[in-house]
């Protein structure tokens, strides 16, 4: 499976990324949508953008009972959306039934486990009563996520090599914590190159401020993309 490019839109409304983006119009094809967009803007965040011609990663992280989590999966599945995400935290009753849903209303999209945060350290982890490594955690919500029938996961670099170790070939890993050398870590705790996550074995890069703040979105990009073509 190919690796790919996700840019993350940090920002409340599409309208503060519509020059941005139509600059990027044919460089980058998969762009994140997340809670603060979706909250402020609703479904019609979703559908300006993907107007644009971009395929959308709508990022909720659903995360509540079964019934209300299919609810959910059944009525984002009516928005032109490739990918979302839910806690995989929230056990394997609530992920198959999202996984029915998903398959019954979008067999298409890409339903993805989110399993540890990578703004969490252990010692962030421990503090919420979870006394396993990052990575030992990740393991353990990643076999229970491709158990109940997700095809997808989100996780951090780091924890690539042990999943893949685990999980069916198939399973796509979808990576956030991105960072080319030359930039910032900001609030990601575990990251890698674009290179590096490639040869763990990443499918798709989750990329934000490297090139929303670059001088040159389109190159820092296309820099980006050619660091992934090589690896």
């Amino acid at each position: 499976m190919p690796c790919d490019l996700i840019l993350v839109l940090d920002a409340q409304s599409p309208r503060e990324v519509v020059p941005a983006l139509r600059q990027l119009q044919g460089t980058v094809r998969w762009v994140k949508v997340g809670l603060e967009m979706y909250t402020a803007c609703g479904p019609d965040a979703v559908r300006e953008i993907a107007d644009l011609g971009f395929k959308v990663f709508l990022d909720l992280k659903l995360h509540d009972i079964p019934n209300t989590v299919a609810k959910a999966v059944e009525s984002a599945a009516k928005l032109p959306i490739g990918m979302l995400t839910l806690h995989t935290c929230g056990g394997r009753e609530m992920m198959e039934w999202a996984v029915k849903a998903q398959r019954q209303h979008k067999p298409d999209l890409l339903l993805l486990g989110v399993t540890v945060l990578t703004s969490m350290s252990a010692a962030g982890l421990a503090e919420t009563g979870v006394a396993a490594a990052p990575d030992q955690q990740v393991v353990r919500l990643g076999r229970l996520a491709a158990e109940a029938g997700l095809r997808g996961l989100v996780c951090s670099p780091l924890e690539i090599a042990p999943l893949r170790a685990v999980l069916p070939a198939d399973v796509a890993l979808v990576t956030p914590g991105i960072r080319p050398r030359d930039a910032k870590a900001d609030d990601q705790t575990r990251i890698m190159t674009p290179a590096d996550a490639v040869r763990a074995g990443a499918n798709f890069l989750v990329v934000g401020r490297p090139i929303f703040k670059a001088p040159d979105p389109v190159a820092a990009a296309k820099s980006i993309l050619a660091e992934i073509a090589a690896a």
